[in-house]
């Protein structure tokens, strides 16, 4: 699930660097994802080499050339670090402003005073109203940068399960990125089968409210049970060292956190009013949107906002900063590493193969789109990717559509693309390190999530194509 795939989704397709047969790739596949379960479960290795010899293991079943395999894992892991590093460190920057300043705290005393006095129950409701806010804007990646240190806070200092509290709050972020315009999936969706973008996005949060209470609370209620895992200790932003004289006060925390969302909302609502990438003020709102420059803007307001309103020398904040990048660097190689190998699929025609074999499927039209969305990202891994192929193939099923049923085309197409992630899409990874859970644990908490919001998006979609 990256946002980094819209760019490469917008250049024409190439061509696969095997002539491996149907067969072939699908065994390929199969073997790929073997090889790094079994180095990462059985052989105890690290994910990232895991990663990075399953990707040439799959190369090398797929028959394609060692230097082509290798370029692909390296361009894959490249872009995924260009796209998505940058924004996993500003946002470690500004965690570490957060927790240093006592910001962070001021937030957490601040929503465990208001939602403790239900005994917690309304913690994990809490939990999603705020992702789901969050989220509306953000590209995945960026929602969870900013969400994790007080998910983990929360269940720290308020003694919570964190899969009760941690499960809600991905819920409702991921649920924002597949079914929910602005974000990039949904809008190029949108287009592809011409829809209309404000029925689309009525429907989507019609269809977005109860999938996201039943992936959530409810079932972080059973998550809990399957897997009761503590915060890890190297990720929870820490109290500050020494007694502040004073800290941030909740509104200009809030404001300060909230700023690259409103600023990347900003951009989104211009889009859709001016519509002309020619325009002055959509080029402006384009640059100032942007998820870097959004968050590049929150980092250095928040070094006044925070830091200094704590009364941080420039020393002081300059270590902060320092601080913060450290326990990122593996996260970060390993969602780059998984970028690698979702790129060594695309690369090997694996995508493609998933489209050869969905044109000759005789089912309804809603549910033919969200079985080649699944397909796309069971082989891919990213849910932008199976979105938009998705979309293209079957763009001609939506010309006799109604309008209503043309956004439910959208919505079924964007629940497939959320299907089960696994072990070759970077939110996998981003969740396993933040968690600090291992491979089983991450596929029954958040694999399992991510399935449930595709299956009960899917019957709300197809309840609504009865009614409407």
């Amino acid at each position: 699930m990256t946002s980094l795939s819209v760019e490469m989704l917008a250049a024409d397709p190439v061509e696969p660097i095997t002539s491996a047969g149907h067969a072939q790739l699908g065994i390929a596949v199969l073997a790929g994802i073997a090889v790094i379960v079994l180095l990462i479960t059985k052989f105890k290795v690290h994910a990232f080499l895991a990663l990075t010899i399953g990707s040439l293991a799959l190369g090398a079943f797929a028959g394609a050339p060692l230097d082509k395999a290798i370029a692909s894992f390296t361009t894959g892991l490249g872009s995924t670090v260009a796209g998505v590093g940058v924004l996993i460190a500003l946002g470690a920057i500004l965690g570490k402003l957060l927790a240093d300043s006592g910001g962070a705290d001021q937030i957490v005393d601040t929503i465990l005073a208001k939602a403790g006095k239900s005994g917690g129950r309304a913690m994990p409701w809490a939990m999603v109203l705020i992702a789901s806010v969050i989220g509306l804007p953000l590209f995945f990646e960026v929602g969870i940068v900013l969400l994790i240190p007080v998910v983990l806070m929360v269940a720290k200092r308020g003694n919570y399960s964190l899969m009760r509290i941690g499960i809600p709050a991905l819920a409702g972020l991921s649920v924002m990125h597949g079914l929910i315009p602005p974000h990039p999936g949904p809008l190029v969706a949108i287009d592809a089968v011409k829809a209309n973008l404000g029925v689309t996005l009525a429907l989507g949060v019609l269809v977005a409210i109860p999938t996201v209470i039943i992936a959530g609370p409810l079932f972080s209620k059973v998550a809990a049970r399957w897997v009761d895992v503590a915060p890890p200790e190297k990720m929870i932003p820490q109290r500050p060292s020494e007694d502040l004289e004073k800290r941030p006060g909740f509104g200009v925390t809030v404001a300060t956190v909230l700023l690259p969302v409103v600023m990347m909302l900003a951009k989104a609502l211009v889009d859709i009013v001016v519509d002309d990438p020619d325009a002055t003020v959509q080029r402006v709102f384009d640059v100032v949107g942007s998820p870097l420059i959004a968050l590049l803007a929150a980092v250095l307001v928040g070094m006044f906002t925070l830091g200094r309103a704590a009364g941080f020398t420039k020393e002081r904040l300059s270590t902060t900063v320092e601080k913060s990048l450290a326990p990122i660097a593996g996260v970060l190689m390993i969602v780059g590493a998984g970028g690698g190998f979702k790129q060594t699929l695309i690369d090997v025609g694996v995508g493609q193969m998933i489209l050869d074999f969905s044109e000759d499927w005789s089912i309804p039209a809603l549910l033919l789109a969200w079985l080649i969305a699944v397909a796309i990202r069971l082989a891919t891994g990213s849910a932008t990717v199976a979105t938009i192929s998705a979309a293209g193939l079957v763009a001609p099923l939506a010309a006799d559509m109604s309008t209503s049923h043309a956004a439910l085309l959208v919505l079924a197409i964007g629940a497939g693309s959320l299907f089960f992630s696994h072990v070759n899409d970077a939110g996998f990874w981003l969740v396993k390190e933040y968690f600090g859970l291992d491979v089983g644990q991450t596929v029954k908490t958040w694999s399992v999530m991510e399935t449930i919001i595709s299956v009960v998006a899917l019957g709300f979609v197809l309840l609504l194509s009865l009614v409407l």
